[in-house]
């Protein structure tokens, strides 16, 4: 019986011992986790879809920059093609509404927030003027392909 005793509690003590494992293993991956997004780490996935949408807005900049409208309206989403109903009022209404973004002097990409079926994409820009502009462009992805939604302008807050 002292046998049978000493076997049930090694075996306890064994089964003790890799739950503890197991759970330091766990928690040692969650908390790892967590400093992986408090450090800004993100996954592939999400790395990728930034590219892709940082792309998007950019080869925009670019069409309206050049004033080709046609290129520019391919990174509309299908409802800025619904509201403008074509290329040519859709560059008018970006050459007059948002000179900051048509003519954009320099650009930086800042913050990606994910919002489950839609992104912001922070970037700040340079207008013609000389003055700060924060945009918030808000993408959605249609056949893996990241088109512009909306745009929302404002002043930079230069700081002291």
């Amino acid at each position: 019986m002292g046998q049978q005793l000493t076997r049930t509690t090694k075996s306890a003590v064994l089964f003790l011992i890799i739950s503890l494992g197991f759970a330091l293993v766990w928690a040692s991956q969650s908390f790892a986790s967590d400093k992986d997004e408090e450090a800004g780490i993100q996954d592939p996935i999400q790395i990728q879809d930034t590219l892709e949408i940082q792309d998007s807005i950019l080869r925009q900049i670019e069409a309206f920059a050049n004033n080709d409208g046609e290129q520019a309206w391919s990174y509309a989403s299908e409802g800025i093609k619904r509201r403008f109903g074509s290329s040519q009022v859709f560059l008018e209404m970006v050459r007059e509404a948002y000179p900051a973004v048509h003519n954009a002097t320099q650009i930086e990409f800042t913050e990606s927030v994910p919002h489950g079926t839609f992104q912001i994409q922070v970037v700040k820009l340079k207008g013609p003027e000389g003055k700060s502009w924060d945009a918030y462009y808000r993408m959605v992805q249609v056949e893996d392909v990241w088109k512009i939604a909306g745009v929302s302008l404002q002043p930079a807050d230069i700081g002291i």
